[in-house]
């Protein structure tokens, strides 16, 4: 399976879960490594560009494409199992407890999770403590430049 990344250059030349851990994110609290991927590259660019400040137009992004092995183990979060105003601001402790509980118990590698954003679409979560973890790599790196329209 490729999933993608959309993240500043900088942050590219490795996988890791200490951006997440720092800011904490709608799936994790701070203090929790987890790695956010998207199951397409638009879905990636849609959960970075919902973050950003209107009128300023990012430079200095890439598109990560990251190889995960078949093998690798992995948990899904179905819809029909969250309440129904998941989204919701109020539910973000609920869902970052879903995050944290899932890299505490270590079960898996990756936790496929529904996109927030876009219905039927869905974000993988990756967790850099799993023994699995290793056999993750990344494929590519691309720039990533930003059509201006979206930021006019």
């Amino acid at each position: 399976m490729q999933v993608y990344r959309l993240t500043k250059k900088n942050f590219s030349t490795s996988l890791s879960g200490a951006g997440a851990a720092k800011a904490g994110g709608r799936w994790n609290s701070k203090g929790t490594e987890i790695i956010y991927t998207s199951d397409s590259r638009s879905l990636s660019m849609l959960e970075k560009y919902i973050h950003m400040p209107s009128g300023i137009i990012p430079k200095d992004f890439v598109m990560m494409s990251i190889d995960i092995p078949d093998k690798i183990s992995m948990n899904e979060i179905e819809l029909k199992t969250l309440a129904p105003d998941w989204k919701e601001e109020t539910q973000i402790p609920n869902i970052r407890k879903i995050g944290d509980d899932f890299i505490a118990s270590n079960s898996a590698c990756i936790l496929k999770i529904p996109s927030a954003l876009v219905p039927g679409d869905h974000n993988y979560l990756i967790n850099p403590a799993h023994p699995d973890f290793a056999q993750i790599s990344i494929a590519s790196i691309d720039d990533f430049p930003f059509d201006d329209r979206l930021f006019t």
